[in-house]
């Protein structure tokens, strides 16, 4: 295994135990709702393996899907996250994806906001349909969809600082 990897899995395993443990039990007024284990799939190596990806996505939904009780919902939303990805970076980065060298963990620029801004709304959406699935709630799909996204992207640009590699 090498230290990528290693990073990898100890990343998949922080972000997930601080959801389930710490971001599960934020529940304001039934609206907010962070999801900040989705920042492995943001934060995944750009020239990383598009299988490994997508069998971590999986893994990473399953395991909520586990603690949360939610039938399958994350699942969904992780796997369709993880096949949008590479679609988003050509979107948000352009001709810097083209040549692979994109890095999340750099200072905050307006590519690197729509990137994860975009990936978030994605996930919420999809997550949040699947979860009520019937259009009757629509307007409280969109607000819950909406408020949450805000505060999932807030929690994940400062954890994004929090577990920034240190130059070397």
């Amino acid at each position: 295994m090498n230290s990528a990897m290693l990073f990898n899995l100890a990343r998949f395993i922080l972000l997930l135990a601080a959801q389930v443990v710490i971001f599960n039990n934020f529940n304001f007024m039934g609206y907010i709702n962070p999801y900040s284990y989705i920042l492995f799939i943001i934060l995944f190596p750009v020239n990383g393996n598009k299988y490994a990806l997508l069998t971590a996505s999986f893994l990473l939904g399953i395991t909520m899907d586990l603690f949360c009780n939610s039938g399958g919902v994350h699942t969904v939303a992780c796997l369709l996250l993880a096949f949008v990805r590479p679609s988003l970076f050509k979107f948000s980065f352009g001709l810097s994806y083209e040549y692979q060298t994109v890095r999340l963990n750099d200072v905050l620029t307006p590519e690197r906001f729509s990137f994860i801004f975009l990936s978030v709304v994605i996930h919420h959406l999809t997550l949040f349909v699947l979860e009520v699935f019937t259009f009757e709630y629509l307007w409280d799909i969109i607000l819950r969809t909406i408020i949450s996204t805000l505060f999932t992207i807030i929690i994940c640009i400062l954890l994004i600082y929090l577990i920034k590699p240190s130059k070397r």
